[in-house]
């Protein structure tokens, strides 16, 4: 019986160290994985995330600016326009 329980107790430990091993070697792929594809997308022509936002956000300011600038524009010119017409005459009265 106590040959069993000694046998029982080496399986037990054998298989904690093999689990303990295969912990420890998921760990060093996934971080060996994760080494990989962050090379690989350094390599790539991106745009991380925090650049593409400022870029939209400042796409999106200059085209409100962009959208006051052309009223502001058709402003000036009906204005403009407004001006250079000639006075017609007030007043002047023609005989028939």
């Amino acid at each position: 019986m106590q040959t069993e329980n000694r046998l029982l107790d080496d399986l037990a430990r054998l298989a904690s160290s093999a689990m303990g091993a295969a912990a420890g070697l998921r760990a060093e792929i996934e971080a060996r994985i994760k080494a990989e594809l962050e090379r690989i997308l350094g390599e790539l022509d991106h745009v991380p995330r925090e650049e593409f936002e400022a870029v939209k956000a400042m796409a999106a300011k200059a085209r409100a600016e962009q959208e006051i600038l052309t009223e502001r524009i058709v402003r000036l010119e009906a204005e403009l326009a407004r001006r250079s017409k000639p006075a017609s005459p007030v007043g002047k009265r023609t005989r028939a």
